[in-house]
């Protein structure tokens, strides 16, 4: 089982992904709606597994997870994100992320990308 930070400005979204999340056997520790409080709460809650949304009111995704791989090289943050962001998501995979998804997603497609990225070897 892993801890999961879940954030998207979104709150149907954000829902969504915490019933999908645990379902799958996993923990919802954290919710965030915008980049600044998606850094505070990984500060706080130290996940094994970061969801991240990129266009975010406040701060988007690409600056809260430059900023939380800048403080913790070991954070593993998975992008959530649609299909017209392609050139945001190549821009996340440079600075370290460890997979992305892309909306409109299948439940068994994010639950399979949290395994990978909590245990590389296994899947």
């Amino acid at each position: 089982m892993a801890s999961v930070m879940v954030v998207d400005d979104s709150k149907v979204m954000r829902h969504n992904l915490r019933l999908m999340i645990e379902k799958g056997g996993h923990e919802v520790v954290a919710e965030a709606a915008d980049g600044a409080t998606a850094i505070q709460l990984y500060a706080e809650h130290k996940p094994d597994v970061v969801t991240m949304d990129i266009t975010m009111p406040l701060m988007d995704g690409l600056g809260a997870t430059r900023e939380i791989l800048t403080r913790y090289p070991e954070a593993k943050i998975i992008i959530v994100s649609a299909l017209g962001q392609k050139i945001m998501i190549l821009e996340a995979i440079e600075y370290g992320v460890k997979s992305y998804i892309l909306k409109p997603f299948e439940d068994q497609k994010v639950l399979d990308t949290i395994e990978k990225v909590i245990n590389p070897g296994h899947l």
